[in-house]
């Protein structure tokens, strides 16, 4: 996809509604919601999610994180979060990304790839054609624990450019993303969306101050 000059900004990891609003505010195009997890922080009930996900005003997305890897799963979950977005956190087995999109009608489906080597550009290829965004992290899906987000490490953003490059679908770039480091990453990446979620946080609270700096940050880069 083309390079984007202001990329929007997803804040993962939102816990409350008071911490939506906070993001909403500071500027953010999207909200990301986790539920259930293998490791990470931020996993919060689904229950929980779906009180957010009720106050969310359009435009703005709101992101169902899911480690189901079950279509038939992956859509009832949704059904019962009424999230506007679904974030697949490791890889579908059983179906397949179109019966994915089949069973939920207007609702964007996102592939996480994990960028561990050179590797994961033939994945998100191969995958691009089946989802509307691919978002690239720093997990690692080999683990005996999966890590699938939430790590606050950076990847190689050499072969997420390069990703960027091949696929036709917009691109988010997650993984260790602040203040100090975003300039960076929009320059080397021009990636469609950013997503963080320690990066703006204290004590795992939603931190005003982080989020002001940081969206300021990502203005400074795209000017």
């Amino acid at each position: 996809m083309e390079p984007t000059r202001v990329p929007r900004v997803k804040i993962c990891c939102i816990s409350s509604v008071a911490e939506a609003r906070m993001a909403i505010e500071a500027g953010a195009s999207a909200l990301g919601l986790v539920s259930a997890m293998p490791s990470g922080p931020g996993v919060i009930s689904e229950e929980q999610i779906a009180k957010i996900a009720a106050t969310i005003p359009p435009p703005i997305a709101s992101f169902l994180l899911t480690s189901q890897q079950d279509v038939d799963s992956i859509v009832a979950q949704q059904r019962r979060c009424r999230t506007n977005c679904v974030q697949l956190c490791d890889c579908v087995t059983s179906g397949s990304l179109s019966d994915l999109k089949a069973a939920l009608p207007g609702v964007s489906i996102i592939q996480v790839v994990h960028v561990t080597g050179p590797e994961s550009v033939e994945e998100a290829i191969a995958v691009a054609s089946g989802v509307d965004a691919i978002l690239l992290d720093s997990g690692n899906q080999t683990l005996a624990i999966k890590e699938l987000g939430g790590t606050g490490r950076r990847h190689d953003w050499n072969l997420s450019l390069r990703i960027r490059e091949q696929v036709s679908v917009p691109i988010f770039l997650a993984g260790g993303l602040k203040a100090e480091n975003v300039g960076e990453a929009i320059a080397a990446v021009h990636p469609f969306g950013l997503d963080l979620c320690s990066g703006v946080r204290t004590d795992g609270n939603l931190d005003r101050e982080k989020l002001a700096r940081f969206f300021a940050a990502v203005k400074d880069a795209s000017v």
